[in-house]
């Protein structure tokens, strides 16, 4: 049995008056979510009359982006602030968020919060003495054997892999003795949750910790 996936779409009026009239840095990156595919591509045509656009790009939920190096801010067009508040953390970069015309600039508050949240599952990780990776079997997602390079740095701590199609954080608490959870799968796990993205532990971990 075949199965027919069609993409949900956002058609929004474009003010055209309002757009070129955003404040925005001259080089801009520009990103989008699916659903907003074709209302960017209007806006990317109204801003290219006075900035230069340095990337255009979709966004996935798990998706870390790369802009290129003379980018000064991204737009993100699309809904909440999922992506953009992760966009901003991970790029450092100012991002904007623009929705039905309305642009907000992602706050110093809602950087830290979220850098705040990282550094707290960090430390819980450095002191944790049984640890939890977890790996996805979702394709795009599924980093069994980073798992298990991982699993084989690690000293001095119990290690435990959790194997899932759906990682769902609030069956955490069903193993009250894992003290730390090293997520392998989405980056954007760590967004409202306690875990730790592999590649945080990789870019910033002291090697005594390993």
């Amino acid at each position: 049995m075949k199965q027919l996936f069609i993409p949900a779409k956002v058609k929004s009026e474009i003010n055209t008056k309002k757009i070129s009239e955003l404040k925005l840095p001259k080089n801009i990156a520009i990103a989008y979510s699916i659903q907003y595919q074709e209302t960017a591509s209007e806006i990317k045509e109204i801003l290219s009359k006075n900035h230069n656009i340095t990337n255009f790009l979709q966004v996935l939920g798990c998706s870390k982006p790369k802009f290129s190096k003379d980018t000064k801010a991204v737009l993100l067009i699309s809904s909440g602030k999922f992506h953009a508040v992760s966009l901003a953390v991970e790029s450092n970069l100012p991002v904007y968020i623009l929705e039905a015309d309305k642009l907000r600039k992602i706050s110093e508050e809602e950087i830290s919060s979220l850098k705040k949240r990282k550094k707290a599952s960090y430390m819980r990780f450095l002191n944790a003495d049984k640890i939890g990776i977890l790996i996805s079997t979702k394709p795009g997602q599924e980093n069994l054997q980073k798992a298990l390079a991982l699993k084989d740095k690690i000293k001095n701590k119990e290690i435990y892999l959790f194997i899932s199609n759906e990682i769902n954080p609030r069956e955490f608490e069903n193993f009250p003795e894992i003290k730390s959870w090293v997520n392998t799968a989405c980056p954007r796990l760590d967004f409202d949750s306690s875990v730790i993205n592999i590649s945080d532990l990789n870019f910033s971990q002291p090697k005594n910790a390993l």
